[in-house]
């Protein structure tokens, strides 16, 4: 997910643009500079809020007023619907790229494999090092190019961006058509190029883009009106969506419902309620039963339904694989070195992702890095491969693409199991392989070299998750340390490698993306094993614990990094100092209710207040009464307003305007029409326009002296946009939008303010 992409000047999306191009001309001759300055403690106010609270003005009260029962069973029986195909949809999405990627890795395996045969007899092995190292780099070098230079959304896991999605952050074409497809395409690419990554994340960005979709009944990049489900045409019940969307991808990918409940809960939705919960669960049973009962079919035992997700960790057996009392406090060893192991992954990728964020922000030096990243893992590999001396014998493994190279007839290089191999495969190896199939030092370099590529990989300008590298590192690591338990234990029985693989593979994921109850449950379901959910809960509460001593998490730094104005649970601890008053953004631009129309037009043309929310006042200046608040109008609301011509003379203001209904601003949603598209004469700016129908007449307001801490809650938890501060005499004083209160964060030295950026 590398912010050079969202830095691009061309595609700012919500900024005014002249204001960027006459900074630019002014400084930079060249459309790329060579150098973006970066600074973390920014805020960038390019992003928009947006709108859980419904605005609840004349229009939407008579609307609800209209519906009956009937009608209102009939919407949640379309909710249900909608669930019911998102999980479908994401189901099928993820066995494509399960089948894709199956079929054209192993064709490129294969390949490689019969090349390293042939030379390994003749001598010059330096051929197949070029082979390998040139597909990898071409496969990869297409999958970049449709990020970088097509949909810079698409790079990266998408979890980030999806959590900021459901934080209430409009994130410019993050749920768009255009991304599902680049995003789809673009792991299949980079998995089949042999990146350090899984096709494991993605699955919940692709989830939410259809969820996102499926919901409004129709498509804005196809422009194709569906004419159904317009009840869900704005953001509130697109937000409930996306979050089942989500879900539905994790169940797909692991093959576990239940953590994918969770993991919307933990990691997404900012708004829950028991009904939505229920319907949730619902998306993602859907999806891990379509996923099972496609990939069946395709695998030629129709009634079997053994593949639940995308990545099968297997059975793990209960006889063999119990644990004692004793071993618990050795997990929760693991647990800490998983969190350093995590926390230091994090903090170089954030020296990394600055230093791209800096210099490698244009599409065509992007591709190259990812190229440049593909051969060397190849190369790693392959040289790894080749002074490996660890044979094992071929009987009774079940090794996909058993290499020999320098061992004898009827054994296979035990390090190619690892590395000449899909991730969730050697993952699965790592995991049930029987003891003695690997040599300690092989492991050893093996999580060395793994570690650096995949922090280095992730972040590139390709669509890659990193929940499977990181659970192959740790995996790797934990057999490691379960065979040395038993080299000191003089080979005790209960010192069975797989169940240590399976416990650094979560210490190692914990410490890296810090999420708990989700990532417990999600292991428990994708094992098949629930005598595990005690000590894996251990091991991720201590990689959280000490992890977050040291730096964040890994989806959290990167929302830094992006400078996105993102609120967490609860406001910093130390701000109930602050109040309102010093928060607030003011003076506040106010609009008359009954309002001259070029007034209108020249505020939401000002480029300097890019505004989108207005405070409606009384509108009778001449007498002494106070100009009181009387509601809250949007500035989407004004641009169909003027789009729709809604105003009259000034001569006769008793005749009646035209009627809009609803469903004229449901049709402009999302993508509103900028105030530049929409022409007023000048004949027509002398007119009047009454906003006391289109206007909220009951917009969330708090006195100037709530503290920090209280507005907070407000906002938070009713997912507003705009929280109006009056006087005691309720005269608007002042505006608190999410910028305000994203800008206070708890930092090394206590509470630090951070300053707003325009990029």
């Amino acid at each position: 997910f590398t912010p050079s992409s969202f830095l691009r000047t061309g595609q700012l999306s919500n900024v005014d643009l002249n204001e960027d191009v006459r900074e630019l001309e002014t400084e930079l001759p060249r459309p790329y500079p060579n150098e973006i300055p970066h600074n973390e403690k920014l805020l960038s106010l390019k992003y928009e809020s947006l709108d859980y609270d419904n605005s609840e003005n004349q229009l939407f009260l008579e609307e609800e007023r209209r519906i009956n029962h009937a009608a209102f069973r009939t919407v949640e029986i379309k909710r249900w619907v909608i669930c019911a195909m998102i999980g479908i949809l994401t189901g099928l999405v993820a066995c494509f790229i399960d089948i894709v990627v199956e079929n054209l890795a192993g064709l490129k395996y294969r390949v490689v494999k019969d090349n390293i045969d042939k030379f390994t007899e003749k001598g010059g092995l330096s051929f197949s090092l070029l082979l390998w190292a040139t597909l990898n780099a071409s496969v990869v070098m297409v999958g970049s190019v449709i990020v970088a230079f097509i949909e810079p959304v698409a790079a990266g896991s998408g979890i980030p961006q999806i959590k900021c999605y459901l934080n209430g952050v409009k994130i410019p074409h993050v749920v768009r058509l255009k991304t599902l497809v680049i995003k789809v395409c673009g792991v299949i690419l980079s998995v089949v190029g042999g990146l350090a990554v899984g096709k494991e994340g993605p699955m919940i960005h692709s989830g939410a883009v259809i969820a996102a979709g499926i919901s409004q009944g129709r498509s804005t990049s196809l422009k194709r009106d569906f004419k159904i489900f317009e009840y869900f045409r704005r953001d509130t019940e697109k937000r409930d969506f996306v979050s089942a969307g989500a879900a539905a991808g994790v169940s797909a990918a692991f093959g576990a419902p239940v953590g994918g409940v969770l993991f919307s809960l933990e990691e997404g939705a900012s708004f829950w309620n028991q009904f939505l919960t229920w319907r949730i669960f619902f998306a993602s049973m859907i999806s891990t039963f379509t996923l099972n009962s496609v990939l069946s079919v395709y695998h030629g035992n129709a009634w079997d339904l053994s593949s639940p997700g995308l990545i099968n960790f297997g059975r793990f057996d209960n006889e063999k694989m119990g644990y004692t009392i004793q071993e618990i406090p050795i997990f929760i060893f693991m647990g800490v070195v998983g969190g350093i192991l995590g926390a230091l992954f994090n903090a170089l990728n954030y020296w990394l992702t600055m230093f791209r964020i800096r210099y490698i922000h244009r599409p065509c030096l992007q591709v190259i890095e990812a190229m440049l990243v593909a051969a060397v893992t190849a190369a790693v590999g392959f040289v790894m491969i080749y002074c490996s001396r660890d044979c094992q014998p071929i009987q009774g493994s079940s090794v996909a693409y058993p290499l020999q190279l320098f061992c004898a007839d009827g054994e296979y290089n035990s390090m190619a199991t690892a590395f000449f191999n899909t991730p969730e495969k050697s993952v699965v190896n790592l995991f049930h392989d029987p003891p003695g199939s690997y040599n300690p030092m092989t492991l050893g370099m093996f999580t060395l070299m793994y570690f650096f590529l995949a922090c280095w990989t992730y972040g590139l300008t390709v669509s890659a998750g990193v929940f499977i590298p990181s659970l192959l590192i740790g995996a790797a690591w934990g057999r490691l340390f379960g065979i040395s338990l038993s080299y000191l234990t003089k080979g005790s029985i209960w010192a069975d490698p797989g169940k240590y693989a399976l416990m650094g593979a979560a210490a190692q994921l914990g410490g890296i993306v810090r999420m708990t109850l989700s990532l417990t449950v999600i292991m428990m379901e994708a094992t098949g094993n629930v005598t595990y959910g005690f000590p894996i809960m251990l091991v991720l509460m201590t990689a959280k614990i000490v992890g977050d001593y040291f730096v964040e998490g890994l989806y959290d730094m990167h929302i830094q990094l992006q400078s996105v104005p993102f609120l967490h649970w609860e406001a910093p601890v130390t701000s109930h100092s602050l109040t309102a008053r010093e928060v607030m953004s003011a003076p506040v631009t106010c609009l008359r209710r009954i309002e001259r129309v070029g007034t209108v037009v020249d505020i939401l043309s000002d480029t300097s207040s890019n505004h989108n929310g207005f405070p409606v006042v009384e509108s009778n200046p001449d007498t002494t009464q106070v100009a009181g608040l009387r509601g809250l109008i949007l500035r989407s609301q004004l641009i169909v307003l003027l789009k729709h011509k809604v105003f009259v003379e000034r001569a006769n203001l008793s005749l009646v305007q035209r009627r809009l209904k609803l469903k004229d601003f449901r049709d402009a949603y999302p993508r509103f029409p900028p105030i530049q598209s929409i022409h007023v004469s000048q004949d027509e700016r002398e007119c009047m326009i009454d906003l006391s129908e289109f206007m909220n007449p009951s917009p969330y307001t708090v006195p100037q002296e709530a503290s920090l801490p209280r507005v907070f809650k407000l906002f938070r938890a009713l997912g507003l946009r705009h929280l109006v501060v009056v006087d005691n005499r309720n005269e608007v004083v002042g505006m608190v939008t999410r910028k305000d209160l994203a800008r206070y964060r708890l930092g090394k030295e206590g509470l630090e303010e951070l300053s707003l950026a325009q990029t």
